[in-house]
């Protein structure tokens, strides 16, 4: 009785996310540009940047807190994940994430994730002197997200993420807070569905001494300083769908397909393929290609992504109770640039 509920609240989940990302998500390229906090769109995990991100339906472990927070459920005691990211290498755009789950009993999964951006140090110029020489500033974008995920049967899974967003240099910052929800359906040992609403949440403003301005009415002795209030701005909210199947299997080495469909509010739609081979128990190559209108045309793509992506993932086995070490890599090509470079290790106890 107690699985029938657990499937019957699951199925309503399901079907609720797929209603309101019908009703409520589009692709609109018109409004490119208008949303903030794009780096809630960037991935930081190495194993899925080997796939363009297209395993969301069946990623399993942290890296789901990211594509599709039911991943999480499938861990089994404890996890620990690290990963940097050489974002659009030669950019000198750094991603750090470090990321922790445990199970807390009854299928149920707690995970907490941060990552933060790093930009180096920008010359600070002003409209008297363009070439700076009067110091420097750093960006700091950073997210932190809390993820709750449950296996409510053998099929069924979903999980809930909060996150808090973050956004600052040293005189401007904006904050603000978004959900995801996932659901994660297995049919059988082959087939595996998902879906994911990512970035759901109200509008940020930027808010701080930098959008002060002060001046000397002419005719007047006395300074003025007035504050600029800065337009609000919405958050880069998608629905994810996608598909996971195992074509191959012969017990030592298997092969999934998997498939997926991203309706950006703010952009393009984008659709994406990939395939996951294992060798074995420790060994793992990975290839993706994601796809939107545009891409391969210079004229008309927006995204600094040109489709291809490929990693691997290396299994150490620590000790005799199962704990793993695992590092892992995924690259992604860009232009211009010199593409996406993900490397992280990974601790399963």
């Amino acid at each position: 009785m107690k699985n029938i509920q657990h499937t019957l609240i699951a199925s309503v989940a399901f079907a609720t996310c797929l209603m309101i990302s019908t009703a409520t998500f589009a692709g609109n390229p018109d409004r490119a540009g208008s949303a903030g906090a794009g780096q809630l769109l960037i991935n930081p995990w190495a194993q899925s940047n080997g796939m363009a991100g297209t395993n969301m339906a069946i990623t399993a472990g942290l890296e789901g807190c990211f594509l599709n927070a039911a991943g999480l459920a499938f861990v089994n005691k404890t996890e620990l994940r690290f990963a940097n990211t050489q974002y659009l290498s030669g950019s000198g755009i750094t991603l750090n994430a470090i990321g922790f789950a445990t199970s807390v009993g009854d299928g149920s999964v707690l995970g907490l994730t941060v990552m933060t951006m790093g930009f180096g140090n920008i010359p600070v110029t002003t409209e008297f002197l363009p070439e700076g020489g009067i110091g420097t500033f750093s960006p700091a974008f950073s997210n932190i997200g809390v993820t709750y995920s449950k296996a409510f049967s053998n099929s069924i899974y979903g999980g809930l993420t909060l996150r808090v967003v973050g956004e600052s240099i040293s005189n401007v910052r904006s904050s603000g807070v978004c959900f995801d929800a996932g659901i994660r359906y297995k049919s059988g040992d082959k087939l595996n569905f998902g879906i994911s609403l990512r970035n759901v949440g109200a509008p940020m403003r930027y808010a701080g001494d930098g959008l002060t301005v002060t001046a000397t009415p002419q005719g007047s002795a006395t300074s003025l300083t007035m504050l600029q209030r800065s337009e609000r701005y919405e958050l880069p909210s998608l629905v994810n769908i996608g598909f996971g199947y195992e074509i191959y299997d012969t017990g030592n080495v298997n092969a999934t397909l998997t498939g997926q469909f991203i309706s950006n509010s703010f952009t393009k739609d984008q659709f994406g393929g990939g395939v996951e081979l294992n060798l074995g128990q420790n060994f793992t190559i990975r290839g993706g290609y994601l796809w939107e209108d545009g891409v391969g045309t210079e004229d008309a793509i927006t995204t600094a992504f040109t489709g291809p992506a490929a990693g691997f993932s290396l299994k150490i086995p620590a000790n005799a109770d199962g704990a793993v070490i695992g590092i892992d890599y995924g690259y992604r090509t860009t232009n211009p640039f010199n593409g996406n470079h993900s490397i992280g290790i990974h601790l399963a106890i």
